[in-house]
């Protein structure tokens, strides 16, 4: 018994670190989407050379700010402090955890029933952010300075493998 025991072991921590680093990326693509969103659409940034070509024109061109490299990186830089505003949940029937936001963005009042929020579980998440962020990110910036459609399947689940158990998570539910 203790050996079958002990054998089960390393699967339960490969899952639960597998689920915390999918819903870290999932969580992290959100909030992205969402600040990228916030940004006014008639923004945008100079990108390219600012030297005088020999005929006297510049090679400068205005891009969208809210999708440029330069938007996106800064993000990046401050995203994961996000992860402070969310909670662990886990699925009675597979045990599998989820990570939900416990504090909306728009004010709307949320269902936080069977929701564990602590200090643990947001330190976790946002050390994984952080470490997906850093690892992925020019993943992160090429899906997200395109308006890609299902970024975080693309990037969480096929591009990565954080989240290769996942394919059949709804949308909404991370």
């Amino acid at each position: 018994l203790a050996l079958a025991l002990a054998s089960l072991l390393p699967t339960a921590g490969a899952r639960r670190s597998q689920d915390l680093h999918c819903g870290a990326c999932r969580a992290l693509v959100d909030e992205l989407e969402w600040e990228i969103a916030q940004v006014d659409p008639r923004k945008t940034i100079q990108m390219g050379s600012f030297r005088i070509n020999p005929d006297g024109s510049q090679s400068v061109v205005e891009v969208p700010y809210a999708r440029s490299e330069a938007h996106l990186t800064e993000l990046l830089e401050r995203v994961c402090e996000k992860m402070k505003e969310y909670g662990e949940k886990v699925d009675p029937t597979t045990h599998r955890k989820s990570y939900v936001r416990v504090i909306s963005q728009d004010g709307t009042k949320m269902d936080l029933s069977g929701v564990k929020f602590d200090g643990d579980v947001t330190s976790s998440l946002k050390f994984a952010c952080e470490s997906i962020a850093e690892e992925y990110e020019d993943e992160l910036i090429e899906f997200l300075s395109h308006e890609a459609e299902n970024v975080k399947d693309r990037l969480c689940s096929k591009r990565t493998d954080l989240c290769d158990h996942a394919l059949h998570i709804p949308h909404d539910e991370l």
